[in-house]
């Protein structure tokens, strides 16, 4: 059931990045940042097509995913980036408002919403999205600021290549679009998870398997049933709570489960 809705979530918000490209970026022409703006630069520069480039570009950016992400992670960007394609040959291209500025506004919003829920359930748009949660992953940076990073490194080069308005209207674009995503995403939030379960030792090595943290194990019993079961305690991030309740479920559907939001981690946070 938990697939179904993971995929049903991928699939409206894919649309729904489609809808802001072709009704609010693209007819004011705001360049995308990231490989889909090196790619533009890269096909005005030479006679290789831009979408060859994008293709050509995309291909190394994956392989880090699959390595350090994960299959199930790849598969899921592959089906958003393929629902986005196949929804912007059927949006038209229409503008919303004249308003340039308003529509850049308006844009990077409703990107920011699409992109913040296609990374919370495992997913991405390819590019920046997939560099930036690798570096998520060592180090505690909201991925907002650093898509936003990696994308107005590339509008800065392209105001060399196209015009400065251009530019500086596509930064203010994916500025909103990074503030967004970070309200949705949330991977910086921790969260302390105890999990009682009888299955214990099979739990254990699913979520070492799966996540780069570190899980106390203790044993308890039950005050009413005096069965002895597993505790398990670590601190997660709120991006990696919807796996973890996944891998929970399918080991040990009737696992107790306790999650709270944690202030403050001092000390290893990560596997050694």
């Amino acid at each position: 059931m938990y697939y179904v809705y993971k995929y049903a979530v991928l699939f409206v918000f894919s649309i729904a990045l489609g809808f802001a490209f072709n009704m609010f970026l693209l007819p004011h022409e705001v360049l995308s940042g990231g490989v889909t703006g090196l790619a533009m630069i890269l096909g005005l520069l030479s006679p290789i097509n831009s979408g060859i480039w994008l293709v050509i570009l995309n291909i190394p950016v994956f392989i880090i995913g699959l390595m350090k992400l994960g299959k199930e992670f790849i598969w899921n960007s592959i089906f958003s980036v393929f629902i986005t394609s196949v929804s912007m040959q059927y949006i038209p291209i229409m503008k919303v408002t004249d308003d340039a500025l308003l529509s850049a506004v308006f844009g990077g919003v409703i990107t920011g919403i699409a992109i913040g829920f296609i990374v919370r359930f495992y997913g991405s748009t390819g590019g920046a999205d997939i560099i930036g949660l690798v570096v998520t992953q060592k180090r505690d940076i909201p991925l907002g600021v650093l898509i936003f990073g990696i994308n107005s490194t590339v509008v800065f080069i392209s105001g060399f290549v196209f015009s400065w308005n251009l530019a500086i209207l596509t930064m203010a674009s994916i500025y909103i679009t990074g503030v967004v995503i970070d309200r949705v995403h949330t991977r910086h939030i921790k969260l302390s998870l105890m999990v009682v379960t009888t299955k214990g030792e099979e739990l254990k090595n699913e979520l070492i398997g799966n996540l780069i943290r570190g899980i106390t194990v203790m044993t308890g019993y039950g005050a009413y049933s005096n069965n002895e079961n597993k505790v398990l305690y670590t601190v997660i991030t709120r991006y990696e709570l919807a796996l973890v309740k996944s891998l929970i479920k399918n080991v040990d559907p009737k696992a107790f489960v306790s999650v709270s939001e944690t202030s403050e981690v001092i000390g290893n946070f990560r596997k050694s």
